[in-house]
């Protein structure tokens, strides 16, 4: 296949729940990346968005995220991230903790750097222009789109236009699929009678597709998926888009 990443530096954006849970998607996108083209590098300066603190109301402590953020991933022309909620905070949240900060020059820095954050399956079809990555995934499976990515980032159908063209694969529409899963981070804490009936939603008309594996951008929706698909014994995986994109032939995953 062509390289359509070619002279194109990407930082990649793990995440640090991926990187301390789920290191698998980050991994995936990188070598997803590399084969087509892109050079990888990984900021070892990048830590937490501060989207965990800025959604349970510790404004001041997210506010105190951005710089850092900034610092790590300013001068890259393209970041991408595995996950739709982490690029949504900096997109959509990181403009307001700025102004909170009472810094115009800070804000300044958030105007530039934001627009170049972006969830992978974007940055594949918006930036290279691909929607077949060389994939190969013999199974069958459903996709999830989650919140974030679908209702703050509008990624729209792009990642099922990846999954699409992915060779072997058995892509089965998902009922009710736009409804969320119930996660919402602390949501599921502080609201957790709510967040289960939600997610046994979720996961009966995951059951109903018949699929082996259902697929998502965030970890955190497929974990709250998967939690409740694993009591259920439905005996279907979850697995991160990136982790489809990237297997190949020679490693069907």
């Amino acid at each position: 296949m062509t390289n359509p990443g070619a002279g194109l530096t990407v930082a990649a954006f793990a995440t640090c729940f991926n990187d301390t849970m789920w290191p698998e998607a980050p991994r995936a996108m990188v070598r997803l990346l590399e084969r087509l083209g892109c050079r990888v590098v990984f900021p070892r300066e990048q830590t937490c968005c501060g989207q965990m603190f800025t959604n349970t109301g510790y404004a001041d402590a997210g506010a105190r995220r951005v710089r850092p953020f900034l610092d790590a991933f300013e001068g890259f022309d393209h970041v991408v991230a595995p996950s739709g909620s982490c690029v949504g905070s900096v997109r959509e949240q990181h403009a307001t903790l700025a102004r909170r900060t009472g810094d115009p020059a800070l804000e300044a820095r958030v105007r530039a750097a934001a627009p170049r954050v972006r969830e992978l399956s974007e940055f594949l079809v918006d930036v290279l222009g691909v929607t077949d990555v060389g994939a190969s995934y013999p199974h069958r499976v459903t996709y999830h789109p989650t919140c974030h990515s679908l209702r703050m980032l509008g990624v729209g159908d792009k990642p099922l236009r990846l999954l699409r063209a992915v060779r072997g694969i058995d892509l089965v529409p998902l009922p009710q699929a736009e409804e969320c899963c119930g996660f919402g981070g602390t949501f599921a804490m502080k609201n957790a009678d709510t967040s289960i009936a939600m997610g046994a939603d979720k996961a009966r008309h995951a059951r109903d597709t018949g699929a082996e594996v259902l697929v998502a951008g965030d970890n955190s929706c497929l974990a709250h998926i998967g939690g409740m698909l694993d009591r259920q014994r439905a005996g279907m995986r979850t697995v991160h888009l990136a982790e489809v994109l990237a297997a190949t032939e020679e490693d069907p995953a």
